[in-house]
């Protein structure tokens, strides 16, 4: 039964369990999956296809998949969408990102083999590149971006489905554990746990054993993502105290997910 959180207040929220939660219809939910797919989906086509090299003052050069500047806003909309909506909407949202994520991978492979017009694909455009000009026939340019090596795609595809879950799960358990109190200690201790299983899955699936990436490589550039990533998370934490209070408020609701079922393959139980 649902019971008011702050009754009388203007901001009053009605509090809900996972179960309830989740049979409810939101204003703005479909907003934040929407948010969620589309980076999810932008981060892995344009920035995953561009190594980016940044020179630290004291730190030295740091060489990073230019994806890693905005994958992490999928995590923090993970976090917006446990927060506010409960497990079962975060379940359905990754769920949505996970099957968009194979039609994007699919759509690009045939894409990439369909045999291109020879006018076209023979084609040279010039180039101006760190100060030199270069010239690549336009199939070599797009098999380049788009492209991708069938490994590395699905240790991808598995690492942000293990890494969301993970990531909305120990949000969810840390929720009821703080009663809802100190919002950030969740956002970044299930960013903690949700990219450290990303990173270690992803980067051993997708290049373990592959020549040129010793392991010592691999566990380097896993660690640097993960802290890379997680520092995102804190920094942008101003930023999800508000979105989360705002939608709240709007919502008019809290969510605690006290009687929801964690599996990643359960469904919402339907009332008697």
């Amino acid at each position: 039964m649902d019971t008011p959180e702050h009754s009388g207040a203007p901001d009053a929220r009605i509090s809900l369990g996972g179960i309830e939660a989740g049979r409810r219809q939101f204003r703005y939910f479909d907003f934040v999956m929407a948010a969620f797919v589309t980076i999810l989906l932008l981060s892995n086509l344009i920035g995953a296809a561009k190594q980016a090299e940044l020179d630290i003052p004291l730190a030295g050069t740091i060489t990073f998949g230019a994806g890693v500047l905005f994958f992490p806003v999928s995590y923090i909309l993970g976090d917006i969408m446990t927060e506010v909506y409960g497990y079962a909407h975060a379940r359905r949202c990754i769920w949505a990102g996970f099957f968009a994520l194979l039609f994007m991978v699919f759509m690009a492979l045939v894409v990439v083999a369909v045999p291109p017009n020879p006018d076209w694909a023979l084609a040279s455009a010039q180039y101006d590149i760190l100060g030199q000009t270069v010239t690549a026939p336009n199939q070599a340019a797009y098999e380049s971006v788009f492209g991708q090596t069938p490994r590395i795609v699905l240790a991808s595809v598995i690492a942000f489905w293990a890494g969301e879950f993970v990531n909305s799960f120990v949000l969810a358990r840390m929720k009821m554990m703080t009663r809802g109190k100190y919002l950030w200690t969740r956002t970044i201790g299930s960013t903690i746990f949700g990219q450290g299983v990303d990173s270690i899955l992803f980067y051993p699936l997708a290049f373990l054993g592959v020549a040129g990436w010793s392991t010592g490589a691999i566990i380097t550039l896993a660690l640097t993502q993960w802290i890379i990533k997680t520092l995102w998370e804190a920094a942008l934490t101003p930023v999800t105290y508000v979105v989360v209070g705002a939608l709240k408020r709007r919502e008019g609701i809290e969510v605690f997910d006290t009687d929801t079922d964690f599996s990643p393959f359960a469904k919402i139980r339907q009332s008697d």
